[in-house]
């Protein structure tokens, strides 16, 4: 009944300010209602420079730990979208957002906390808060930044190189306005977006592709790509991933749905339609259903789990066949090696002889001439030259003649 009662209330959040941050990089609107300022996960998370994961983990250890009594800094805000639906976001007071923001960014709290005593000072004392920045649509809570930054992340996620579906889930996470990592709609999308995928485009679960296409004997053991692929080895990360084992036809498939969702966020977001939890949830499958593709009503027969040990039992019979097919690159380089080394034909010994004392005496001739013309002296004289078979003759006759003179 209590719940029933703050929603009634927040009707009444139609008043809003544009906060930014000291280096002006950051705006973000902050809700001002009963005397107090409001924001959403999203935005606080926003204003402090982390992921929205990061807000939810502050706020849970805020609450349990007793430091705030969820229940007085809380508020809920229903809003009508165009569809005709309502939403429910939660909104959280200046006591949590302070919080959060000393266990995240101190500095920027602090400078927070000052900006909004101001206002709520002025609030309290003319009955509203003067904002030069406030937006021209005061009914209007998402402003034109909000959706070019949506804009700026559906292209970020666009050009990364997430696998498919983490595409589908960063556009979930990134783009719904009500988006809470703890909701049960959460956990069952990205519990079952990777299987949706693989079943609309094979009729089987990622663990039933993996389970009935890994076959030890077959080329590549049944992969059709993998992380060193073509030519490099298959790793035990590359056998438990449901996308290797998809033909190219699949591929593709897979790959227009993706880019179908993701030009969907990004036409929304330029056309500056709010999108919410529950809203990514349907259009997947009506992206599905468009392409004629069969909706995945449970979870398999085939567990994950079992999909990955049988896989692994698989690779150990494989990694003996790789192992002896694997040629590395020292293998590689010897090969060239000997190959190289065969193109050559052995020369005569005598020849070569011959040939290495020719090049040998031209070094020896272009040595002294390069000495005598250093010094001007002749090192060859009629007196030091012998043929080599007197040498020894003349040295001997040398030694006895300076005996002599002794």
């Amino acid at each position: 009944m209590k719940k029933n009662k703050q929603i009634a209330k927040q009707n009444t959040f139609t008043e809003f300010l544009l906060y930014t941050t000291p280096n002006g990089k950051v705006k973000v609107e902050i809700f001002l209602r009963d005397e107090n300022l409001w924001l959403t996960q999203k935005r606080m998370a926003d204003l402090f420079g982390v992921g929205i994961p990061a807000v939810n983990k502050h706020l849970k250890n805020i609450f349990e730990t007793g430091e705030l009594q969820e229940d007085s800094v809380i508020s809920i805000l229903e809003i009508t979208a165009e569809d005709g639906k309502k939403y429910s976001t939660k909104l959280y007071n200046l006591d949590a957002i302070i919080s959060v923001g000393y266990r995240v960014n101190s500095a920027q709290a602090t400078h927070f906390r000052v900006w909004a005593t101001q206002v709520l000072k002025e609030y309290i004392i003319k009955g509203f808060a003067m904002d030069d920045e406030r937006l021209k649509n005061p009914n209007n809570i998402f402003g034109k930044d909000y959706f070019e930054e949506q804009l700026a992340r559906i292209r970020d996620i666009r050009s990364s190189e997430r696998r498919f579906y983490q595409k589908i889930t960063d556009i979930y996470a990134q783009c719904s306005a009500d988006y809470d990592p703890n909701e049960e709609i959460t956990k069952q999308f990205f519990a079952t977006v990777q299987n949706k995928l693989h079943f609309a485009i094979s009729g089987q679960t990622a663990a039933e592709i993996i389970s009935n296409r890994v076959n030890s004997e077959k080329p590549n053991m049944g992969l059709t790509n993998w992380k060193n692929s073509p030519a490099g080895t298959i790793r035990k990360t590359d056998i438990g991933i449901a996308k290797n084992y998809l033909n190219e036809k699949e591929l593709d498939g897979l790959n227009r749905i993706v880019t179908m969702y993701l030009d969907y966020a990004e036409m929304q977001a330029q056309k500056g339609v709010v999108l919410y939890m529950k809203d990514w949830v349907e259009k997947l499958d009506a992206f599905l259903q468009f392409n004629e593709k069969e909706i995945l009503q449970d979870s398999g027969k085939i567990s994950h789990e079992v999909a990955v040990a049988l896989a692994e039992n698989e690779y150990e019979k494989y990694r003996v066949i790789q192992d002896h097919k694997l040629e590395s690159d020292f293998d590689r380089e010897v090969k060239k090696l000997l190959a190289s080394k065969n193109k050559f034909t052995p020369l005569d010994k005598k020849t070569d002889n011959a040939e290495a004392g020719k090049k040998g005496g031209k070094i020896a001739k272009k040595a002294r001439l390069e000495l005598e013309s250093k010094t001007g002296k002749s090192i060859i004289t009629s007196e030091n030259y012998l043929p080599p078979a007197n040498k020894q003759k003349r040295l001997k006759s040398k030694l006895n003649n300076h005996g002599d003179e002794e």
